[in-house]
């Protein structure tokens, strides 16, 4: 279930193959972050994509993969390309600084460690990494009902569709309109509006259970829920409990054709394991489901399976 991450500590991943080195700057840090270390390029890189820690204290030089060829490799994987790295080393080199900044590095510290130096510029990382989380967090929230919005949605359908096709898996996509809601605006005005469609945003929130189930506003009364590793039966589980949980929650509408209560209509597609989609294809699917719904008498849900 997606949801804005509460604080915590940052993760250091610390790369080098003394442990002299690690140890030291273990001790340095201890306090201000959860330590992970790795003695070497490819266990780096291993790690890295297991853990994906805030910030790397990467060695340059090492005896299987050097620090700069280790950036190189994470910075053309889309799971680790935003892992912050200062590189450690006892070369003093302008030219290796150089070909450090450019491969994505953020920072040198130099050997031997000066104790303050390591800390300031580490302290300072973290709170730009902080700060980043943050205003990446903001930009991807919608701010009326305070779940994923539209930018985000499209970032993480791409990823699941993805996902779907390399574990063979099936993905469900879902995009849930509320019914008659340009009615409830023109009678019970804009601010309660807002309030009903806040109030569908949690039964949504609710919906969904595992860490990559995924619900987003999709924009104005449109949502969409991207559900991962979900069959037919296990869809219906989700729809039920959807309908059970709006149905709860009592929303007024005296002005829908269908009810007295607000009701939603979805259209559903689940991307199987034998067929390859990509977004566009799975939305219009997804809006070819919705439309069919809405046509049927709204308050229902049409699934298909492609």
């Amino acid at each position: 279930m997606q949801t804005i991450a509460p604080t915590t500590l940052p993760t250091i991943l610390i790369v080098d193959d003394e442990k002299a080195n690690r140890k030291m700057l273990k001790e340095l840090l201890c306090d201000e972050a959860k330590i992970i270390f790795a003695k070497s390029g490819q266990q780096a890189l291993e790690l890295a994509v297991k853990h994906q820690p805030d910030l790397m204290l990467l060695d340059v030089v090492m005896p299987d993969l050097s620090g700069f060829e280790v950036i190189e490799i994470l910075k053309n994987d889309e799971s680790t390309i935003n892992i912050s790295v200062i590189f450690i080393t006892g070369l003093a080199n302008s030219d290796d600084e150089e070909r450090g900044f450019s491969l994505g590095g953020c920072d040198y510290i130099y050997k031997p460690f000066k104790s303050n130096l390591v800390i300031a510029r580490v302290m300072m990382h973290l709170e730009l990494i902080k700060q980043r989380k943050m205003l990446n967090e903001i930009i991807h929230v919608d701010a009326l009902t305070g779940i994923a919005n539209r930018r985000k949605m499209d970032s993480v359908l791409k990823s699941e569709i993805s996902a779907n096709e390399r574990d063979r898996t099936s993905l469900l996509i879902a995009l849930i309109d509320v019914d008659f809601f340009k009615q409830f605006n023109d009678n019970y005005g804009h601010g309660a509006g807002d309030l009903a469609l806040k109030k569908v945003g949690a039964v949504l929130q609710q919906t969904v259970q595992r860490p990559r189930d995924f619900v987003a506003r999709y924009g104005g009364e449109e949502f969409m829920l991207i559900i991962p590793d979900c069959d037919e039966e296990s869809a219906k589980q989700v729809f039920d409990n959807l309908f059970s949980l709006l149905r709860d929650k009592d929303i007024k509408h005296e002005f829908s054709d269908i009810s007295d209560r607000i009701t939603v209509s979805i259209g559903a597609v689940i991307v199987d394991v034998d067929h390859q989609y990509n977004v566009e294809n799975a939305m219009k699917h997804a809006d070819d489901m919705l439309y069919e719904a809405k046509h049927s008498g709204r308050d229902q849900v049409k699934v298909k399976a492609v």
